[in-house]
């Protein structure tokens, strides 16, 4: 009984394996099909490309300003060599360099002496002249009474008159000659003939200085105001004419660079003539400058305000791009990839470009990395 007992417990275990081993591989084999048929969808599925990093700006509808841009010089709006206009020695200079100094303000003294002693002689002359002029008048007065009385000639009285007459012409030209020696006494004192800068002394004290000398003690300058002259393409004409018919017309100054704006100033003239060599047409602005930002001679890049475009459709400048059929932008539509659409454009100006046809306001447009697209590509 122990034995069949132990035999049938093993055929039940073997029976027991079968049927485990049996269900295992139905499940290995519906397993295998199922993670065949989930490879076989994933192949026929479409891959979708990595999105391209790019930078994207809207379009938008806003006023801009239209400008004319040019290089310029700036210029002090008074310019003046400081000149002797008598021959002496200089005694003083008594300014100091880059001073800001006032119209009249005393500059140099030349050695007066020569010029005084000539006053002084014109004026001595002018006193005996008078003196003999009266003299004469007394002569003249009795003669005519002798004459009245046939004592005296008629002739002697003419000839009495006329030394009368004469001495009145040398009292006149010793006026004359006082005048002239007071002015050249008055010249001694070199003053400024306008507020303004002195610039670098030239002469030094002790050295003798003439009216004909071609160069100067130094120089004056009044930066306050100043002025830019500045050209623009020869095109632009028509445009600054018709805005200065509408009013004032706005300059700013800006640096060299044209980043930092130095100064805001007016529209003075535009030039009777447009230069043919350079197809350009020279202006003239002028500018307060109260802090001296501007400096004569200096280099500056003028910026002229011509109009204003009122709600117009504007990009940066960076989304236009040139192709073989002319201006395009890439534009994001809708599921986030991009197509090229042709544009028309207008002005650029202040980082913005003026937008004619092909987009409209709101849409999506690359400001950069464009040379890794092509249509439909995500970004």
């Amino acid at each position: 009984m122990k034995i069949g007992h132990i035999a049938s417990r093993r055929r039940r275990v073997a029976l027991l394996a079968a049927v485990v081993a049996a269900v295992a591989g139905i499940g290995a084999g519906a397993w295998y099909r199922v993670q065949g048929a989930s490879a076989a969808t994933a192949a026929k599925a479409p891959v979708r490309a990595a999105a391209v990093p790019v930078n994207i700006a809207a379009v938008m509808r806003q006023d801009v300003p239209i400008y004319g841009s040019g290089l310029g010089t700036v210029q002090a709006s008074f310019t003046v060599g400081i000149h002797p206009q008598v021959d002496g020695k200089l005694l003083q200079v008594l300014f100091t360099e880059g001073q800001h100094v006032k119209k009249g303000d005393l500059l140099a003294k030349i050695d007066p002496r020569l010029y005084q002693a000539a006053l002084d002689q014109a004026k001595a002359k002018k006193a005996q002249d008078e003196a003999l002029l009266l003299a004469a008048q007394k002569d003249l007065t009795r003669f005519k009474g002798l004459a009245l009385k046939y004592v005296e000639p008629q002739q002697n009285v003419d000839r009495q008159q006329g030394t009368v007459d004469q001495l009145k012409a040398s009292v006149a030209a010793d006026e004359a000659m006082i005048e002239t020696a007071q002015t050249n006494l008055d010249y001694t004192n070199i003053t400024a003939p306008s507020d303004g800068r002195v610039g670098v002394r030239l002469v030094d004290p002790g050295n003798v200085v003439r009216a004909s000398d071609p160069g100067s003690i130094a120089t004056l300058t009044r930066v306050q105001p100043s002025a830019v002259m500045f050209t623009l393409p020869a095109r632009a004409l028509d445009a600054v004419r018709d805005a200065m018919a509408r009013g004032p017309v706005e300059v700013v100054a800006f640096d060299q660079d044209n980043r930092r704006a130095l100064s805001t100033g007016k529209l003075l003239l535009v030039d009777n003539v447009i230069d043919q060599t350079t197809a350009t047409i020279r202006l003239k602005a002028m500018f307060a400058n109260e802090d001296e930002k501007l400096w004569p001679g200096e280099f500056v890049n003028a910026r002229v305000s011509l109009d204003t475009l009122t709600n117009v459709l504007v990009i940066p400048p960076a989304a236009v791009q040139r192709g073989p059929q002319g201006l395009f932008t890439w534009v994001v539509i809708e599921n986030d990839t991009v197509e090229p659409r042709s544009i028309e454009v207008g002005p650029t100006t202040n980082d913005l470009t003026v937008v004619t046809s092909g987009l409209n306001q709101g849409e999506r447009v690359v400001t950069g990395g464009q040379y890794k697209l092509k249509r439909g590509v995500p970004v």
